[in-house]
């Protein structure tokens, strides 16, 4: 008896000593919460850009009114992550961002809401009993900025959608910013080269021939209004290119540059400080042209690359791997392969080192996009040895398994003929300068133009050489040529149906991510590119690979059969190994949990053997 009560004494110590240490730790963590993200896009924590911007960024106080209806789980559960996210603003902003949440249940409120630009909804949410129950209540879901003089609003957010809710809210801090205190960044974009121009509405398919939705500028203008583009015309090289720029943009030209135009274009950039980025390669399709032909021109933009270390050469890349394949199934059953190995897809891949590469996600125009798509590439070849004191990267490349075309005619639309021809290898396709440049003329002055033989400050050039990076092909190639004025009462011709059908699944897949990598090259070019991870954030977590799985590759020899084949086995493969991780995860938690019992079994007992009466 005198043991049992000195073994209930104890325990009852035990346990109160438990239970203060776990009252200690909760009084503790009510004062001091800190979460740890482990996430490698820090998903759930604020990005090191973000909070450089309200930190460093903010020359008066900055006041964020976050309107929320509450009532609804879904609501509770966004309404506390985003909480979560105006606190880690507000910590790191060092005093100059204040924050309110704010339910409007008064009239003065909801007035106060809708004279910020927020808008009123309808919110609901199914009932959970699966009955056809729906709970529905009016409210508002957005946020108002205020910073000196100047308002912002993003009008609605959808707790359905809370992906890229940093990357919205700190897009906004940054437009008002920039408008209060006057900064501009200044973009010219060259014009004058029958060039594919940004305001052209090629991005997705005409509706009922009257035109192809927005374009890549407005897209960026309404988006991003921080970044303001300036139309360029060289105009033979008679003048000088504003100095105020922070960059020039060039896109797939259709006219030849004359030797004077390139000595502009390099007397701007040995300014110093300066960017450059290039959108062009020798790759040429024309608009609303159904059979996709193309041919190869260089447009003498190679002479100014040359100079500045990057050949380009005038061959188009055909990759028999990473290019867009799509499977019909014929009548009689069968799948059959049609291919546009000129259209790249490219994904960063662990399996390759830093010189093979297929995309660089380091590079801030790529930073961290799970994948891109580059129409109709040609090869650059870098020379390090013309740029001594910069440093020269290929941040996008071919597969291993490409091929290129020198044709003076080559057909670019999808086809079950396609075959590969000539030797494989692996082709650069994007290529960056950094550091002090040399100027692309040796410095000696030519034609009246006179420029450094050295930038005066480090400068920046990206080469990529996808003619149609920033324009969707298939929706270029099949949209219908622009009506004449005196024709358009008429209504417009329905343009190539293949092809318009072609992109929009080709918009829905690659657009956003083709947009973000423009406006990450943007910041890169203007030496901003703090709010990269803030983009990034746009996009979820990249699906699980299978490293120790290779996808079927494509055989010359290859027959639909053979291929159908291929992609079995690659399904059953992946299949295989799902299923080993799944029986893993279940059984061998299990396992360990019985391994455990069995050794605490075995020390209880051992130590009963060895009780004594001493």
């Amino acid at each position: 008896m005198e043991r049992k009560a000195k073994a209930a004494t104890q325990t009852g110590v035990y346990l109160a000593i438990v239970a203060a240490i776990l009252v200690a730790a909760n009084i503790i963590s009510y004062g001091a919460y800190k979460r740890f993200d482990m996430t490698k896009a820090e998903r759930f924590t604020l990005s090191k850009g973000s909070a450089h911007l309200v930190r460093e960024g903010l020359k008066q106080d900055l006041q964020i009114d976050v309107y929320v209806t509450r009532g609804l789980p879904k609501h509770e559960a966004f309404i506390q992550d985003l909480t979560d996210l105006m606190n880690e603003y507000e910590q790191a902003s060092n005093g100059k961002l204040h924050y309110a949440i704010i339910e409007a249940k008064t009239d003065e409120q909801r007035a106060a809401a809708k004279e910020a630009g927020l808008q009123e909804a309808a919110f609901g949410e199914g009932s959970e009993t699966g009955q056809d129950q729906a709970t529905i209540t009016r409210g508002f879901m957005g946020i108002a900025f205020k910073y000196g003089s100047e308002k912002e609003a993003i009008p609605m957010l959808s707790p359905d959608q809370a992906q890229g809710l940093e990357f919205w809210i700190t897009n906004t801090i940054r437009e008002i910013r920039d408008k209060a205190d006057a900064i501009d960044t200044k973009i010219g974009v060259v014009t004058g080269k029958d060039e594919i121009k940004l305001t052209d509405a090629n991005l997705v398919a005409s509706q009922g021939g009257r035109g192809g939705g927005p374009s890549m500028r407005a897209l960026l203008e309404h988006h991003f209004p921080f970044y303001k583009f300036e139309d360029v015309d060289l105009k033979g090289g008679d003048s000088e290119i504003n100095k105020e720029l922070a960059g020039l943009v060039i896109t797939q030209p259709g006219k030849e540059f004359t030797e004077k135009e390139l000595r502009r274009i390099d007397q701007f950039m040995m300014l110093g400080n300066k960017a450059l980025a290039v959108f062009a390669g020798a790759v040429n399709l024309k608009a609303s042209d159904p059979a996709m032909k193309a041919s190869l021109n260089t447009w003498g933009l190679e002479k100014l690359l040359d100079g500045y270390g990057v050949e380009m050469k005038k061959e188009a890349i055909l990759d028999w791997s990473r290019s867009m394949a799509i499977p019909v199934q014929t009548q009689s059953g069968q799948m059959m392969w049609f291919r546009a190995p000129g259209i790249l897809q490219l994904q960063e891949d662990s399996r390759f080192d830093e010189k093979e590469q297929i995309l660089d996600s380091s590079f801030p125009g790529f930073f961290r996009l799970p994948e891109l798509a580059f129409p109709f590439p040609s090869t650059l070849v870098p020379h390090p040895e013309k740029q001594p004191e910069a440093t020269m990267k290929v941040v996008a490349r071919s597969t291993p398994k490409t091929t290129v075309d020198v044709s003076e005619a080559i057909d670019m639309k999808f086809s079950a003929d396609w075959k590969p021809k000539g030797e494989y290898a692996q082709r650069a396709i994007a290529v960056t300068v950094e550091g002090k440049l040399k100027s692309a003329f040796g410095g000696q002055e030519g034609l009246g133009i006179s420029a450094p033989a050295e930038s005066a400050d480090k400068g920046r050039i990206l080469v990529l050489s996808a003619s149609q990076f920033l324009a969707n092909p298939f929706a270029r190639s099949g949209n219908p040529p622009p009506m004449p004025p005196q024709m358009a009462m008429m209504g417009g011709m329905g343009g190539d149906e293949d092809l318009l059908m072609l992109s929009q699944p080709y918009a829905q897949k690659y657009l956003t991510a083709t947009i973000l990598a423009f406006k990450n090259t943007l910041d890169w070019m203007a030496g901003d590119s703090t709010l990269l991870a803030a983009t990034a954030k746009m996009f979820g977590e990249t699906n699980l690979t299978y490293a120790g799985i290779e996808k079927p590759k494509q055989e010359a020899t290859d027959d639909e059969a053979t291929l159908a084949k291929k992609a079995e086995e690659y399904r059953a493969e992946r299949k295989t190994v799902q299923q080993r991780v799944q029986w893993t995860l279940t059984l061998l938690p299990a396992a360990l949990f019985a391994v455990f019992g069995l050794i605490r079994w075995r020390r209880r007992e051992s130590a009963r053997e060895n009780i004594t009466l001493d």
